[in-house]
């Protein structure tokens, strides 16, 4: 079954264009011209990711649409011509990229394919592992896409998740900012290495007790990140 792609884009040219390039790359796609046609769609369909263009109630949509059950770790794609702040703002609201205008239909169709490229290798590599990590009073459980922390469930995005399980399952390894994004976003990303920083940053404000003193994502000054068990010591591996 084709991926299928939700488009929100009011310019109608502009719809016409991204729908036409995306199903010609065999993408189910549904546009829509405003954000109640989009909740509309929402509610009546899966979508596999979802495509928003910056404008009025873009980002009022982007939170209704992490509110929604069906689709709270549905990847959302953001495209404009917005800012370094904007574009920052709107990955701290949780959307999983934001593409800057002007752009090629064809580099917006292979960042769409990367983004679901890291899907299926993300799910492949499941297969093998232990369905749950736990760390003290962390947990982290792949089968539900839940984390719980003190037995409360945490909500996260679906690359902040990603994010998370890949830094526990390779726990006391140093990743730099660099590897990150090549491992988690797969392409060359929007902006520099900072953008690592926003989706650090808000995990530890979600899984640490003190975000400003983390025990479980820790800074290596000059290196990266690592993941660390507080409950053990020693590690230093890096890559």
């Amino acid at each position: 079954m084709n991926q299928k792609i939700l488009v929100v884009e009011d310019d109608k040219e502009m719809n016409s264009m991204i729908t036409s390039a995306l199903k010609s790359e065999a993408f189910d796609v549904v546009s829509t011209f405003s954000q109640r046609e989009a909740v509309e769609a929402l509610r009546k369909e899966s979508f596999d990711l979802i495509l928003i263009d910056d404008g009025t109630g873009a980002r009022d949509l982007l939170r209704r649409i992490r509110t929604m059950k069906q689709h709270e770790t549905v990847p959302v794609v953001f495209v404009g011509k917005g800012n370094e702040i904007d574009r920052i703002i709107v990955l701290e609201m949780g959307a999983d990229d934001y593409i800057v205008r002007p752009f090629n239909t064809k580099e917006l169709a292979s960042k769409i394919k990367a983004i679901f490229r890291r899907i299926e290798w993300d799910t492949k590599k499941e297969e093998n592992k232990p369905p749950k990590i736990s760390f003290g009073n962390l947990e982290i459980d792949k089968e539900s896409y839940e984390v719980r922390k003190n037995g409360r469930s945490i909500h996260l995005t679906p690359l902040e998740f990603d994010l998370l399980c890949f830094l526990a399952e390779n726990k006391g390894k140093v990743f730099s900012r660099e590897t990150l994004l090549d491992r988690l976003w797969g392409y060359d990303y929007f902006v520099d290495t900072r953008t690592v920083d926003v989706h650090i940053r808000r995990l530890r404000t979600k899984i640490e007790e003190n975000p400003s003193k983390p025990k479980y994502i820790v800074t290596v000054r000059g290196k990266g990140y690592k993941f660390v068990d507080p409950e053990k010591e020693g590690e230093s591996d890096s890559l």
